[in-house]
């Protein structure tokens, strides 16, 4: 991010405290949605509410699923990798008559592909990451007009030794993000 972020008026939106302890994060307005779409959709609905935010930051972890991505990446392309109605004659990822199947914000990073599923194997629709909650708070603040900025830590590779690596660097990313994005901005 370019420019200094006010603690103020930004809202970070972190699934689980492990990711983001709040003792890192004292003066911020921070909330835990908890896993997947569902509780990061109530979880931002009921903040945004009651927090009037300008900027919604999205920290957590995601596992990579292309090659050499490692460490604190921004995300900036967003997609539902378990949305599922081939069946209908849509395309996977594609929710049935919705105008918004790909969340884009105009700036470089990555792309996520989101779903309510813990990524062992490499999935179907492809992204450079995979995590479970950053498609529903990155649609949520499209829709709402709200500035939206993503970072996940790469925690593991989306694959077979996934929930190990997962569990050995869950807690590794919170320095990287308060470091690069909260300070530096």
């Amino acid at each position: 991010m370019s420019s200094v972020i006010d603690p103020t008026n930004t809202l970070i939106c972190v699934a689980l405290e492990d990711e983001l302890p709040p003792r890192l994060l004292q003066g911020w307005q921070v909330i835990y949605t908890g896993v997947g779409k569902i509780n990061a959709s109530l979880a931002i609905a009921e903040a945004c509410a009651t927090n009037k935010p300008e900027l919604i930051i999205n920290f957590g972890t995601a596992g990579a699923t292309t090659p050499n991505i490692s460490g604190l990446v921004e995300i900036t392309e967003f997609k539902q990798r378990d949305m599922d109605a081939r069946g209908l004659g849509f395309n996977l990822g594609e929710t049935p008559f919705d105008d918004e199947q790909t969340i884009c914000f105009d700036r470089e990073g990555l792309s996520c592909g989101t779903g309510d599923s813990f990524v062992m194997n490499p999935p179907e629709l492809k992204t450079d990451v995979v995590d479970m909650e950053a498609y529903a708070l990155a649609k949520y603040a499209h829709r709402q007009g709200i500035n939206f900025h993503c970072y996940k830590y790469i925690s593991d590779n989306a694959d077979g030794e996934a929930a190990a690596d997962w569990s050995a660097e869950v807690r590794k990313g919170a320095e990287a993000f308060i470091n690069q994005v909260l300070i530096s901005s």
